[in-house]
């Protein structure tokens, strides 16, 4: 579950820094300026707000990442074990034909490891010492492909852009819902703008939503985890692939890695209701790269 809720939490203190920016600004008085909500202008700054909490999230992917785990980026191999990581990297990045990521290791009893970045050339992929020390080459070889179709699959950027579209609607239904508040139940009449009754209906309206529209980017995690295991199939064997699934699966109990930091991991989402994991039962996993697809 690592990299959704780092993303999603950033995304979240972006948006919300924004509102209160734009709040400050007066641009919510500029809204209803003539006496009713102006819903073109609402839906163009609730776009507005909504991608560029997205965008500066993925922007800031790969920092936010290696300081979230205080993963270590290999500059120059220091052992056997850091030659072989760099070297299988190297050659599932040929393979996929994109761009040599960072390679990073971090330190965690978990057997774990996400890929991250902004860019499929310019990207992040990390290793946790819990999976160095509990798996095979052939296993470890088998996630690392896993990673690295995430990262050719370019699913940081969809899951931006997706991110984006569902923020926009969170915020334009929040704030009809704070206009009402304010107008209607609080009887405000405008005259000097919305009260603070429309801003702490608005903040309240946004983690409902926020939370409901979560679930979109939760169902597309998990359709993307299949995506990237047929992938790490592909680049490393389908049989090293299940392998290492059913690796996980005998250590599943096993999630030292920070909550937020948890999507687009190889594993996690276990402690969640299935419509918010992050990622399918490892069950399902395995059956579907059993059965081909």
């Amino acid at each position: 579950m690592k990299r959704i809720f780092l993303f999603v939490l950033t995304n979240l203190a972006v948006v919300f820094v924004i509102n209160i920016t734009l709040r400050l600004l007066g641009v919510d008085r500029w809204l209803d300026a003539s006496g009713g909500i102006n819903f073109n202008a609402l839906l163009a700054i609730s776009a507005v707000i909504g991608f560029a909490g997205s965008l500066v999230s993925l922007a800031i992917s790969k920092w936010s990442a290696k300081r979230m785990v205080g993963a270590r980026v290999i500059e120059n191999p220091v052992d056997p074990t850091e030659r072989w990581l760099m070297d299988t990297v190297s050659r599932h990045a040929a393979a996929a034909g994109i761009g040599m990521p960072e390679v990073a290791i971090y330190d965690a009893p978990d057997a774990n490891a996400f890929a991250t970045g902004w860019d499929r050339n310019d990207a992040l992929v990390a290793v946790s010492t819990g999976l160095l020390h509990s798996m095979g080459k052939d296993e470890i070889e088998a996630v690392l492909g896993h990673e690295m179709s995430h990262v050719a699959n370019g699913d940081m950027v969809t899951l931006a852009l997706i991110q984006g579209v569902v923020n926009t609607f969170v915020i334009f239904f929040a704030k009809l819902f704070g206009y009402f508040v304010d107008r209607v139940l609080l009887k405000n009449d405008g005259r000097n703008g919305p009260g603070i009754g429309a801003f702490v209906a608005e903040i309240a309206a946004q983690l409902v939503l926020g939370i409901l529209a979560s679930i979109i980017v939760m169902w597309f995690s998990r359709q993307r985890e299949f995506r990237a295991d047929a992938g790490g199939a592909h680049l490393a064997g389908r049989n090293k692939m299940i392998a290492a699934l059913e690796r996980l699966k005998a250590n599943h109990e096993q999630t030292a890695l920070p909550e937020k930091m948890a999507a687009f991991g190889i594993s996690g989402g276990h402690a969640f209701a299935r419509i918010f994991m992050t990622h399918p039962p490892l069950d399902e996993r395995i059956a579907a790269l059993r059965s081909g697809q």
